[in-house]
Parts: structure tokens; C-alpha cells; sequence
């Protein structure tokens, strides 16, 4: 999902195709996995549309969800377990509201620096829809309506049903949500990563889980690829490997996000190289 539609800029839409360049596929197949290439929606750009009313450019980043949720889904239903290459972080609601589609029951773990609980009256200046995603699957009040009725449901998830994994935003408006939902911040993974996964998906006893993986979980200074840079409390390739592994494991896995790489920040493309070494690592292990 070559899109950079609801991001801060241009550059995401680079990512899949960056993802591509570094084997990933056969990567992967090489770790047991068996794959199969489903291809690309068309690119969708950023481009600066600002509206009083709504964040920018929201009319192209909701089309871009609601065309990768039927994507998503065409997948689902085949018996694949779509990895969705992205892009910015909307692409989780487009995994959850198509997982829905198929599984009323969904648990969403979110591996990000951030918990992405923003909602637009948060920060009026930073009209950016790429920190709303969770907030807009949730419903909280004052979502833009559009991207929050994209699912078969509102809203697609409640709060008890997302683990927070590795964020290092200690201070993000978490809008009340403490005491009901599960979270684990870099500091717990760094210390003990399988066992945070494993806390993380006890804490989620639903009938399928989707996985968002957003690169800017990972320190940008040893890592320096995520769209937004996370700098000395991120987690590293090392944490990040044995916690992706773990979650894998579960036979509850039914699809995974891996988004925010933006190539722009990486033009000798080592750093990509280095995480789909790690992914496709992480992966081997899976049954």
C-alpha cells in the first residue's frame, strides 16, 4: 500500500517498493515462509490539501483505507495472511476493519513509539491523521466520522482490545484509556522482550489478532529509517526480533502492518536491509 496520504510528508509512499528492493519476499521464503505476491494499490502521494474543518488531505487518506480493507479481505478470504507493506500508519484500520469482516473477535497489538490516540481537537496545528488511527478505531469523541466508520462496526475495537507495545511517548494524551488497555512501554521490552510479548498477548484472549508494526518503535540512531524519528528510547533490532518471533508464534495471527519506512532517510538502503534481515529472523521461528 504505496501511500503517504495521511503523513506529515512525502516519502512513505517509497516504502514498500524500498521493502521489495531488499528481498523481502525472498527472505522470507528462505525462513519457511511460504509467500505470495499480491501486488500493489496505485501510489498515493501526500500533498498539502489543509481543511478547517478536518485533518489534511483526510479525503485521500480514508480512500486509501477503504480500498485496502477490500484489498485486505479479498486476502483474508483466500486463507492468506496478508503482511501489508506500507505507508503510513492509517493501513492498521484498514487490517482491523477487514479482519473484522471475516472474525468479530479482534485483538490488535501495536508495536509503535506511539500510541496513536490523537484526535484533531488534540493538536489543531498538527492536523495529521497518521497519529489518529487508534483514536479513530476506538471512536473517541470528536473523530473525523468518515475514517472512523470505515468497518463493518463503530467502533472496530474497544480499548480492551489493544495491547500498546514499545512506545516511548510517556506523555502522549492518552485521553482516559489508562485503566483499560493494556501497555508495555520500550522500557519493559527492553528488558525483557519475550516476556512482554507474552504478557501482551495473554492480556488479548480474542479469536484472531492483527499485528501493527510502525518502524519508529525502533531508536532512529541506531536504526535511522522511520518516517518519524524516535532518538534514545527506542527499542533496537535485537529487542525488537525476539518480541516480533514471539508474537508470531500465536496461531491467532491472522495479518501484520510493517509501516512508516521512508527510503528517503535511507538512500544507501542499509538500514532497510538490516530490518528485513531481522523481520525475515523473526519469522523463521513461525509455525
Amino acid at each position: 500500500m504505496p501511500t503517504s496520504a495521511a503523513a506529515h510528508w512525502p516519502g512513505l509512499e517509497g516504502g514498500p517498493a524500498a521493502l521489495r528492493a531488499a528481498e523481502l519476499s525472498r527472505q522470507l521464503t528462505a525462513a519457511g515462509i511460504d509467500v505470495i505476491e499480491l501486488g500493489d494499490l496505485p501510489i498515493e502521494r501526500w500533498a498539502a490539501r489543509p481543511d478547517d474543518r478536518a485533518p489534511n488531505n483526510w479525503r485521500a487518506a480514508v480512500d486509501v483505507v477503504r480500498r485496502s480493507r477490500i484489498e485486505i479481505g479479498e486476502a483474508i478470504a483466500r486463507g492468506i495472511r496478508p503482511l501489508v507493506l506500507g505507508g503510513d500508519c492509517t493501513l492498521a484500520v484498514a487490517l482491523v476493519a477487514a479482519a473484522v469482516d471475516h472474525v468479530d473477535e479482534v485483538g490488535l497489538l501495536y508495536v509503535d513509539g506511539g500510541q496513536d490516540l490523537m484526535i484533531p481537537d488534540d493538536h489543531p496545528r498538527e492536523p495529521i491523521l497518521d497519529a489518529m488511527g487508534v483514536a479513530h478505531m476506538l471512536d473517541l469523541p470528536g473523530c473525523l466520522y468518515e475514517l472512523a466508520d470505515v468497518g463493518p462496526r463503530r467502533p472496530l475495537l474497544t480499548a480492551d482490545a489493544v495491547a500498546f507495545i514499545g512506545y516511548a511517548d510517556q506523555d502522549e494524551d492518552v485521553h482516559g484509556l489508562v485503566g483499560a488497555a493494556a501497555r508495555f512501554p520500550a522500557t519493559e521490552v527492553i528488558i525483557d522482550p519475550v516476556g512482554t510479548a507474552r504478557r501482551a498477548l495473554a492480556a488479548l484472549p480474542h479469536q484472531a489478532l492483527v499485528i501493527h508494526l510502525d518502524v519508529d518503535v525502533l531508536d532512529a540512531l541506531h536504526l535511522p529509517l522511520a518516517d518519524i524519528a524516535t532518538y534514545g528510547s527506542g527499542l533496537l533490532l535485537d529487542h525488537l526480533q525476539p518480541l516480533l518471533a514471539e508474537l508470531l508464534e500465536d496461531p491467532r495471527v491472522v495479518g501484520m502492518t510493517l509501516v512508516e519506512a521512508n527510503p528517503d532517510h535511507d538512500p544507501a538502503g542499509e538500514s532497510v536491509r538490516r530490518l528485513v534481515s531481522s523481520l525475515a529472523r523473526a519469522f523463521s521461528g513461525r509455525r
